[in-house]
């Protein structure tokens, strides 16, 4: 499997491309093209076509959650695709993989927070597949589905609200999901933001795939300013996974990466860094 971060809120030095609070993978496998999570904006594109990646040719959208830095991305996307679809251009319609929740409003402080566009007008480019349960994409990478909350204090407040027929509930992020590629070291687990736990996220993707080593984790853990004792039990836990790297980012603060770095080699992530696995 290779790994191309398209999107991600830091760009190296001397690498001219475009960063934002958001977070886009180019991902390749088993022949299969796969982008998880679309950023913010266009910028994640205007970041392929300076690497040579040619989106119109993905077989798969993986949605890791329904917040705005992560599917606003969609938009700019579906207009390329219907615009060359005008054109004849294109005949694919790629598979987008999700959990059922993330077409619902959710709100933090009475802004909007999550998806811009509609579940009917997505299926005019995509062909949804909607599940809580895992989806298999390759023979070896896994959308891991709805994540039980094993671990209580990863999920111990809600991130504003969902709108569920005009009632507001407090918002826990059930459609919050990742992916998990079984490499020959182990498991390498591909997160979004991780609202639902990375600790969470990693013991369903050892239940998933039936393989109890964990190699290496790249993406959001959502670690913003977490409290003492949330830090010490993920420390704890991903001590106890023997990792041999770790690429924390996006919503991760510098404090908490310095803390992961105290039991796990962890390194920098920004636009264009590619990974082999």
């Amino acid at each position: 499997m290779k790994l191309t971060v398209l999107m991600d809120n830091n760009t190296y030095i001397d690498r001219y491309f475009i960063g934002e609070p958001g977070l886009s993978y180019f991902i390749e496998s088993d022949d299969k093209k796969i982008l998880f999570d679309t950023g913010y904006s266009d910028a994640f594109m205007q970041n392929a076509i300076k690497m040579g990646i040619d989106l119109l040719e993905i077989d798969h959208v993986v949605i890791s959650h329904g917040h705005i830095d992560h599917t606003w991305g969609l938009e700019p996307l579906s207009r390329k695709f219907i615009e060359r679809k005008y054109e004849g251009k294109v005949n694919k319609k790629p598979h987008l993989v999700a959990h059922p929740n993330i077409f619902e409003e959710k709100y933090l402080d009475k802004t909007p927070l999550g998806m811009n566009l509609s579940k009917e007008f997505l299926e005019n480019t995509f062909a949804l597949k909607l599940s809580k349960d895992p989806v298999w994409i390759t023979d070896k990478l896994v959308y891991l589905g709805e994540i039980p909350h094993k671990f209580k204090f990863e999920v111990e407040n809600p991130i504003g609200v969902r709108r569920i027929d005009n009632i507001d509930v407090d918002d826990y992020l059930l459609d919050d999901s990742a992916l998990a590629f079984v490499s020959k070291d182990g498991l390498v687990i591909i997160t979004g933001c991780s609202h639902a736990g990375i600790c969470n996220i990693v013991e369903q993707a050892k239940e998933v795939t039936g393989v109890s080593k964990v190699s290496q984790i790249i993406g959001g853990f959502h670690l913003i300013n977490p409290k003492a004792e949330r830090m010490e039990k993920t420390k704890k836990y991903m001590s106890e996974l023997n990792l041999n790297t770790m690429y924390p980012c996006h919503c991760t603060d510098l404090k908490s990466k310095f803390e992961l770095a105290k039991i796990v080699e962890v390194k920098e992530v920004g636009v264009g860094l590619q990974l082999e696995f």
